[in-house]
């Protein structure tokens, strides 16, 4: 069994090397609407195509001045970069880049590799608490929903030597990917960041939910719950 910080030694190569069997798995699995045809899931996948790239778009620009401060601080209260990349797994399991700013310690997973972040956790930096408070140090991923790899609603992507491990641990894991990605979804809004396996297999099930509803109506409400969430006034 995975302790809540192991993870297996899985290298970004070797998860990418099975995404055609994990794309196999999600186009066979029923997972939307029953009722629905596919000319009008079609139609749900423009319109939400069209709501992620156009609102990215204005997120983007509005944000670009808070971002480049924020950066600045970075820079100016501890050592190295001031964005950081990682690999995630998004949709059909193929693995892409995300930047996010830096807000735990350069080098920390040096020595340990790949780990959960858990609450008090000593990697991350004084303003990198601040950042997560509120949020700053997802905006980065903006571009990779642009770039048509992520989008703003959908299961949060999970690292490769991370997931790797838990598609043999939480049952129906690979359903996640059966969409693209999200910065934020309805797992995210409803449960805390992942600490343990248990967390996961929690989240699958609200992941498989929002996959069974999928709509870009529905991307809207999640929208707005985050919004609600983000100044506390949604838990």
């Amino acid at each position: 069994m995975m302790k809540p910080n192991a993870i297996a030694d899985v290298s970004s190569a070797n998860f990418a090397a099975s995404a055609n069997s994990i794309e196999s798995r999600c186009r066979n699995l029923p997972l939307f609407q029953p009722t629905r045809s596919a000319a009008r899931l079609r139609v749900e996948f423009a319109l939400k195509s069209f709501l992620d790239r156009s609102l990215a778009l204005v997120l983007l620009v509005l944000t670009a001045p808070l971002v480049l401060f924020a950066m600045l601080l970075v820079k100016l209260t501890s050592r190295g970069p001031a964005l950081y990349s990682q690999s995630r797994v998004g949709q059909f399991g193929r693995v892409f880049t995300i930047w996010k700013l830096r807000t735990m310690y350069h080098n920390c997973e040096r020595n340990t590799g790949p780990r959960w972040s858990t609450p008090g956790d000593p990697r991350v930096t004084p303003l990198g608490r601040l950042f997560r408070a509120m949020h700053i140090d997802e905006l980065p991923q903006l571009v990779s929903v642009l770039r048509g790899q992520m989008s703003l609603i959908g299961p949060r992507p999970e690292r490769p030597e991370i997931a790797r491990k838990l598609t043999t641990l939480v049952e129906e894991y690979d359903v996640r990917h059966a969409v693209l990605p999200g910065i934020s979804g309805n797992a995210q809004i409803h449960l805390p960041p992942d600490t343990k396996v248990n967390d996961v297999r929690q989240k699958v099930v609200l992941d498989r939910e929002y996959i069974h509803r999928f709509s870009a109506w529905f991307d809207v409400k999640i929208m707005f719950k985050t919004g609600l969430k983000m100044i506390r006034l949604y838990r």
